[in-house]
């Protein structure tokens, strides 16, 4: 049987296109563990993901997961458009470019390898949601100054 694994995802940026950082909050039973990072010139976007991509990387065997986020892009994109993009040869509907093509490709790397069990979950970001808000902090304070 699998671990149940909750993973509560962030990002933050300074401006948009500006510094960001990313947040991690990961629960196992009553364990848990804290990721974070940034870089100096990002977007909010991709901070979203990479703390969703951080978040599966730190896992050392198969697990179910739950991971929430407070980002409908990156919700909307592992649950809807991915495999529309991958389809089209990363293309939009519109056919266009697909915006943060290489994170995407490494999103999509990671769910077709892992052999997790993940189950994505939206909550509303700045809502009181206590461990959203944690993974917030988290994204925040990782902002290269």
């Amino acid at each position: 049987m699998k671990k149940q694994v909750e993973l509560y995802t962030d990002g933050a940026c300074s401006g948009n296109p500006g510094p960001g950082g990313w947040g991690v909050l990961m629960r196992f039973g009553r364990q848990q563990r804290e990721l974070s990072g940034g870089e100096r010139q990002t977007t909010n976007n991709r901070m979203e993901m990479m703390a969703a991509i951080a978040g599966l990387q730190a896992l050392k065997e198969p697990c179910r997961v739950d991971l929430y986020t407070d980002s409908k892009y990156l919700l909307q994109g592992v649950t809807e458009w991915l495999a529309g993009w991958k389809a089209r040869g990363w293309r939009t509907a519109a056919n266009k470019p697909v915006k943060n093509t290489d994170l995407w490709q490494q999103l999509d790397a990671l769910l077709d390898t892992s052999q997790h069990e993940i189950h994505w979950h939206w909550v509303r970001g700045h809502s009181g949601h206590p461990e959203n808000e944690h993974a917030d902090q988290l994204a925040r304070a990782a902002i290269p100054h």
